[in-house]
């Protein structure tokens, strides 16, 4: 069952205008990003409890996704990274299906795994990688 409650819209307009596009059209337009695809994350915020939606880039390996806390090679993590680390119930819509899925951080072997497929579904993220000292997390989504 899909996270429920309050959705509070994030800070970023250009990220609610992008998932009110998906979630508008049912899952049928606003599927890529500068001609990448991407998917709507929903995590529970840690200090709001409310859901925050936001779009990220697509990477799927059979019935698992994995999202990338690149923050565009920030210093620091995103935010939706930290609640799903406070909660890791996630929701996750591609195009009009949307599930449930359990978050962790990888590591070791299967990081390196994840991160060669994330770099193959969205090239810059190695590019992020060098513009900061924290070791980008990659987050595996496992179905409910």
């Amino acid at each position: 069952m899909p996270l429920e409650g309050e959705h509070k819209p994030g800070t970023w307009q250009w990220a609610n205008d992008h998932v009110a596009r998906i979630e508008g059209s049912g899952g049928t337009e606003g599927l890529d990003l500068n001609g990448m695809p991407v998917v709507v994350l929903w995590t529970r915020g840690r200090k709001t409890g409310a859901i925050r939606k936001g779009p990220v880039m697509k990477v799927q390996h059979g019935d698992r996704y994995a999202v990338v806390a690149s923050k565009g090679g920030d210093p620091k993590h995103p935010d939706w990274y930290l609640n799903l680390v406070a909660d890791p119930h996630v929701t996750l819509q591609d195009g009009p299906e949307v599930r449930d899925y359990v978050a962790r951080t990888v590591e070791g072997e299967e990081r390196a795994e994840w991160w060669a497929r994330a770099v193959e579904a969205y090239p810059p993220y190695e590019e992020y990688q060098t513009k900061t000292d924290r070791q980008i997390p990659v987050v595996v989504l496992d179905p409910v």
